[in-house]
């Protein structure tokens, strides 16, 4: 396996462990009525590859399930993302003219 395959890889573990921490403190902090955490940034966090944890952890503890912005939001960023990666990998695994 290449280095940046490791790269990619823990890249993505880190973003998908961020976004399931921040999500559950969002939630603490909603309960307890504390300063919380803007929905720009969570989705800014599940854009930087941390959508598919996310929306589980949301879904598992019930938070910002009635949010339209999130519930279709995170799996279309999800799709984006799927689909450039499927357009990167199709560029660079073209044969050369």
């Amino acid at each position: 396996m290449e280095w940046y395959h490791i790269l990619i890889i823990v890249y993505a573990v880190a973003m998908n462990i961020a976004a399931a921490v921040v999500t559950v403190k969002d939630k603490e902090a909603s309960k307890k009525k504390r300063w919380r955490i803007s929905e720009k940034n969570l989705l800014i966090l599940a854009a930087l590859s941390g959508c598919v944890t996310m929306y589980i952890t949301m879904k598992a503890i019930h938070h910002k399930t009635k949010h339209n912005l999130f519930m279709i939001g995170i799996p279309v960023i999800f799709i984006c993302e799927v689909l450039g990666a499927i357009g990167i990998y199709a560029f660079l695994t073209m044969p050369s003219a």
